[in-house]
């Protein structure tokens, strides 16, 4: 068994999805207008996208994106940085690690 897919509710799906794109290599799989969007990564999981006026997420709700080293992480996290977006350095927790507020109003890790 699989996990085959996930939905997220976000407040704007357009900037979720050109961030999920941008930074974390997803691809797009089909969009209806300003409203739904479905991602997929490379191993066939399926992240869709909708639109909901109000998205309030537990505090530890996150999504994570593992990779294949620390220095991916680093370089991710300094894209990030210099794009705009606040986020604290990576750090050394149960992996080498840092979160960051994804537009739509989510919660991202990126650990290696």
């Amino acid at each position: 068994m699989k996990l085959n897919h996930l939905n997220l509710t976000v407040t704007d799906v357009g900037a979720a999805k050109d961030f999920l794109i941008t930074y974390f290599g997803l691809k797009l799989g089909g969009e209806r207008g300003r409203s739904f969007a479905a991602l997929f990564d490379d191993n066939g999981m399926v992240l869709t996208l909708m639109k909901g006026k109000e998205v309030k997420y537990p505090s530890t709700f996150h999504i994570g994106f593992s990779q294949e080293s620390e220095e991916k992480v680093n370089e991710i996290y300094k894209r990030l940085i210099d794009d705009g977006f606040s986020a604290d350095p990576p750090e050394r927790a149960h992996a080498w690690t840092f979160y960051v507020e994804a537009p739509g109003g989510f919660t991202v890790e990126v650990m290696a």
